[in-house]
């Protein structure tokens, strides 16, 4: 199975971006984590974004703030996909960091979750590498199952609760 590359423009990320790195592990997919920033280490970033497909990943996810364009920047140097997780924070409530992320020119796209979005990265990311894997398809088909079987259960629960009025 091909990694995921999960990629913080500063470790002030970590504990949003902590959310993909469980979910990714729920999922048995391998991972690694870094701190790469598209401006202060941007030799760096584009290093590892132009050796990605070679290094073994599938996908990568990028997680900045404010108007920082981490997943444009490593969308620039490779060709795999990249899932940029704007962050909340900052003068704009991370409405500047969504803007920089999603808003990207044509040839050059970048798959843009919500604010803080981490979770919905591992999800959309394990979605792309189980089109040529059926064992983390079943994996995504379960978890899907288990949030149905929750609603359910809290709808039963409320349905209760009325009765009982």
């Amino acid at each position: 199975m091909k990694k995921v590359a999960i990629i913080m423009g500063s470790d002030s990320d970590w504990p949003v971006v902590k959310a993909a790195c469980a979910q990714l592990r729920a999922f048995d997919i391998p991972f690694e984590t870094h701190i790469l920033s598209a401006h202060r280490t941007p030799a760096a970033a584009a290093e590892f974004a132009a050796n990605a497909r070679a290094d073994g990943f599938g996908v990568l996810i990028c997680a900045a703030g404010m108007a920082a364009h981490l997943a444009g920047a490593f969308a620039a140097n490779t060709t795999l996909p990249v899932i940029g997780v704007p962050m909340k924070g900052g003068t704009m409530d991370g409405l500047d960091a969504l803007l920089a992320t999603v808003q990207m020119p044509g040839g050059i796209p970048v798959a843009t979750v919500a604010l803080n979005g981490a979770k919905n990265a591992a999800v959309l990311a394990a979605q792309i590498l189980a089109v040529e894997d059926a064992g983390l398809a079943a994996k995504l088909d379960a978890q899907r199952e288990e949030m149905a079987a929750q609603i359910a259960e809290k709808e039963a629960r409320l349905q209760a609760e009325l009765a009982a009025l």
